[in-house]
């Protein structure tokens, strides 16, 4: 066994590419974490990631696991960068990617037009053939015209092929045969089914998917095949995992052929941190919050298990149903309120925060580069929240006088000085979090009380204390490097694929063997993937979930099947166990039949994942690590001197009282008045809110 083992995670945001990589001595568990930053590298952006290695002096040739997270597929599908898509779908239903859903949330728009699909229709294309919803043949599939197709496609350009029939999530018999065709006819072309990213119901979310992911196939898939080749050159020998939408990390060749999967990559890794991280401390229970620049996003985690869902929709807003992407997706809920989060002041003098952006270029007022306008992190400079002297880490000189313009200016405007106007920003900034907070918590049915907090990225901690209050948290964990708490959870990922497959069936004495045979069926092509890809039998762990509605209702809801085989004796606990779920999410419970819909099959298998050493308290004052004492504007606590701590310097078994700052060079955490601290062997900041 190697003295040291160099586990490495990559991620590539817009502006900027980000490594962490974590050392740690196998002997003693202790583990050195580097950190590095460069310039995002469009349209080469394999090249980002591999002059961020460089920067950090990490050498691939060293590195035994590597995770890599990307936003490349998001790009592409909001900025329009995919390729030309033809569809080719059942005879009589090429529309259906126009005719979309009826969901209109700018409803009382007279001149409200659906989003334009991403295939038009001179390229949507049918085939004779007819499956039924049982998954019967009705009417053969006939290929004779699928030669012209095919060269219409040629001619007009089409770089990407998807193909989506009527009822291929019960027998994809019909797509197969049509994609070895297409294959025969095209060698060189990309094609997508449908029935290779999902096998769920509602026609038209799963022909969008397989559109989409068509769309951005081509692109990513030379994005891969250039990093995984430049890794090698640099002495790399291994594969490196990609980071999933469902917080676990698949193979490069697997998500080489659909990288649709990793649409929301960047998110999910944080909450699967949080998840890990709550289990490491004993929190099994947990509402994650992660802010960053732009937004804010959270999730609620219960008994240590993130919730995965594949009703996902991008650029849906109020004014646009936007397009569903039908993928395994962590349920998470997104806001524009970040550190760079512009303050204004509309035509009747209220005050707003967000959603617009400074971004990183000009930024914040306090930058210095040439930003005007009022950000929600200009106004923690201005209050005292964040260190003047040692903004950004150090990295920046705050320009204070750029800062106290832009704030002043929006005080102008509400007729308050700058210091309430700095106030109302920040205030009205952690309602708007509290609201997306609710949404995650209250309104399906769970009492925040009974969870704890934990925040991250570069913004989470300033505003946690305060949001947590508001809930009535009683505990905030401000995790050890939380500005780049993502990148840990990339490090606590397993290899994970999420399997959905429709089928109905009454949950009634009869049925349990048709659902044991679907959950076998589909946990045996699970199985052979992993082994196809050299996994260990052993490490393949299965976990299963029915997803049940009352008969004849149009949505479901996701229960948990523990206890392994599914008999009739199981069913009446099973529903019962539905029937609690459902009224905690809608407040009542119904007296109606039971139906299944179909299951959700987790299998995933350990792959490096990183192993946390815990330290012992040292005895270590935390006087040790006090920086000094300034006076902090708390916005609703008033002004108060507080004790500034270095959060570098913090060790297990450290403990504090607030008001005080813990300042470390990727965030700034917010001890309100009458909090109590903690460190814990981990090194992370344990909040215990004043009642």
């Amino acid at each position: 066994m190697a003295d040291k083992t160099i586990r490495v995670a990559t991620d590539v945001g817009g502006t900027f590419t980000d490594l962490v990589a974590f050392e740690t001595d196998n002997r003693t568990g202790e583990f050195s974490i580097v950190t590095a930053k460069s310039d995002t590298t469009p349209p080469n952006f394999e090249q980002g990631v591999l002059n961020v290695l460089e920067k950090g002096g990490i050498d691939p040739a060293s590195v035994d696991f590597l995770a890599h997270g990307t936003t490349v597929v998001i790009n592409a599908l909001t900025e329009r960068k995919g390729v030309k898509v033809g569809l080719i779908t059942t005879e009589g239903f090429r529309d259906t990617l126009e005719i979309a859903r009826g969901n209109r949330p700018d409803f009382f728009n007279l001149h409200y037009e659906k989003p334009k699909p991403f295939v038009p229709r001179y390229l949507r294309r049918e085939l004779p053939g007819r499956m039924s919803y049982k998954g019967e043949e009705m009417r053969s599939l006939d290929l004779s015209g699928l030669a012209a197709i095919v060269d219409d496609f040629k001619a007009d350009g089409v770089e990407a092929v998807a193909i989506s029939f009527l009822h291929s999530y019960a027998d994809p018999t019909h797509e197969q045969r049509t994609v070895e065709a297409v294959r025969k006819l095209w060698p060189e072309v990309s094609v997508v089914a449908s029935h290779q990213i999902t096998r769920e119901w509602r026609e038209y979310e799963r022909t969008n998917t397989a559109v989409l992911s068509a769309y951005v196939q081509p692109t990513a898939e030379r994005y891969l095949s250039r990093l995984n080749d430049g890794l090698g050159e640099r002495g790399f020998s291994r594969s490196p995992y990609i980071m999933q939408s469902n917080c676990g990390v698949d193979t490069l060749e697997a998500v080489s052929r659909i990288p649709i999967t990793m649409v929301e990559s960047g998110p999910a890794s944080g909450f699967w941190g949080a998840a890990e991280l709550g289990k490491l401390i004993g929190e099994p229970n947990v509402i994650a919050l992660d802010i960053g620049g732009t937004t804010a996003k959270c999730s609620l985690i219960e008994n240590g298990q993130v919730k995965i869902m594949t009703d996902y929709w991008i650029e849906r807003d109020r004014t646009s149903a936007g397009y569903p992407i039908m993928v395994p997706v962590v349920d998470l809920v997104e806001i524009g309120n970040g550190g760079g989060s512009i303050a204004w002041v509309d035509e009747f003098g209220k005050l707003h925060v967000g959603p617009q952006s400074a971004g990183a270029v000009p930024g914040p007022a306090a930058y210095g580069r040439g930003g005007k306008e009022a950000t929600t992190t200009d106004a923690n400079l201005w209050l005292g929240r964040i260190n003047r002297d040692y903004f950004c880490g150090g990295a920046i000189e705050a320009d204070m006088e750029a800062a106290g313009a832009a704030i002043g200016a929006v005080g102008g405007k509400l007729g308050v000085s700058p210091e309430e106007a700095a106030r109302g920003i920040i205030r009205i900034a952690n309602n708007n979090m509290v609201n997306a907070l609710k949404l995650v918590s209250l309104n399906r049915g769970h009492d925040p009380r009974d969870f704890t907090m934990i925040a991250f990225g570069g913004g989470g901690a300033m505003h946690a204390v305060a949001l947590a209050a508001e809930l009535g948290i009683g505990k905030v964990v401000i995790p050890a490097g939380a500005s780049v708490f993502s990148a840990w959870g990339m490090m606590m990922s397993d290899l994970r694929r999420d399997y959905f497959v429709t089928r109905l069936a009454d949950l009634k004495r009869g049925a349990a063997e048709g659902i044991e045979a679907l959950f076998a069926e589909t946990e045996e092509r699970a199985r052979r993937q992993f082994a196809a890809e050299g996994v260990d039998p052993a490490k393949v762990r299965m976990l299963r979930y029915g997803k049940f509605r009352y008969q004849n209702q149009e949505h479901t809801t996701e229960v948990l099947l523990d206890g392994g085989k599914v008999t009739d004796d199981r069913l009446s606990s099973i529903e019962t166990a539905f029937h609690e779920t459902y009224e905690r999410e809608y407040t009542y419970r119904l007296d109606a039949p039971v139906e299944m819909v179909g299951i959700h099959l987790v299998a995933s298998a350990e792959v490096g994942k990183l192993k946390m050493a815990k330290r012992d308290a040292t005895g270590t004052s935390p006087a040790a690590a006090v920086k000094g004492r300034r006076k902090v504007d708390y916005a609703l606590e008033g002004v108060h001197e507080a004790t500034i701590y270095d959060g570098e310097k913090l060790e297990p078994g450290m403990a504090f009282t607030g008001p005080a700052i813990v300042e470390d060079p990727g965030t700034t955490v917010v001890v309100h008045p009458g909090n109590s601290v903690t460190v814990d062997g981990y090194r992370n900041i344990h909040i215990m809110i004043a009642p």
